[in-house]
């Protein structure tokens, strides 16, 4: 809930300031990025090829697309489970770091050379 007045968030009846549906958001950022990761590493694998969906940018226009729409899932069904609940943070943080940092490394050329 959200007083209008003053720009901030209601307390739930416990008292808890919620904050669900930005954690929804940080999350999902962390899968969207670990999603990428994934999809550029199975590309490299050969064991799933994205489409080219724009011939100026190959095969990324597919890998990104699909990322995209994993980062999009993501935050609806975090968002319809959490948007109300007042979370503990520190663990989505640190999930979300853990799973951004796998994505990124997945994306490095030199990561491709160890298969």
């Amino acid at each position: 809930m959200q007083d209008a007045s003053k720009g901030t968030h209601a307390p739930t009846p416990s008292g808890a300031m919620t904050n669900g549906a930005a954690l929804a958001a940080v999350l999902a950022a962390g899968i969207g990025a670990f999603a990428m990761g994934l999809f550029v590493i199975l590309n490299e694998m050969k064991l799933f090829v994205a489409p080219t969906l724009y011939a100026g940018a190959g095969g990324l226009s597919g890998r990104s697309t699909f990322a995209v729409i994993t980062w999009l899932v993501a935050w609806v069904l975090l968002h319809a489970r959490w948007r109300a609940g007042a979370l503990e943070s520190g663990r989505i943080f640190a999930a979300t770091l853990v799973l951004t940092a796998i994505g990124a490394v997945l994306c490095f050329p030199p990561v491709w050379g160890l298969l």
